[in-house]
């Protein structure tokens, strides 16, 4: 019976162990504004590009759009860019919202809106 109970106990302390986990990281919805540009096979990137700002995932509003001109010193790839017609904003100055993916070199943005905010780009500084 002692050996019952001491695997019971044993089984309830992993149990409870394994609960205590930490939850998987949540990915933030952000807003970056910069340039949008594409490079070799198809991959999208936002150059020039602000530091990310807390969002949510719909298009941004009027009032959230940046004053011209933007220059910024981050860059990111874009992905989940299939449902887009990113081609219709290459080379524009653009505000884009996504989940932040960080990494290194390049963090990534899984794209939830794309908006062009100017027709043409800032040069960097």
């Amino acid at each position: 019976m002692r050996s019952v109970t001491a695997v019971l106990s044993m089984l309830c302390v992993a149990a409870v162990g394994l609960g205590a986990q930490a939850p998987p990281a949540k990915a933030d919805v952000v807003m970056v504004a910069g340039c949008l540009r594409e490079g070799a096979a198809g991959e999208w990137r936002v150059v020039n590009a602000t530091d990310p700002k807390p969002s949510n995932a719909n298009a941004p509003a009027a009032a959230d759009l940046p004053a011209l001109p933007v220059v910024g010193k981050n860059t990111f790839q874009l992905i989940g860019v299939a449902i887009f017609d990113l081609p219709s904003h290459k080379d524009h100055t653009v505000v884009v919202k996504g989940l932040l993916i960080p990494a290194k070199p390049l963090g990534r943005l899984n794209i939830t809106s794309v908006v062009t905010v100017a027709p043409t780009c800032t040069a960097a500084k």
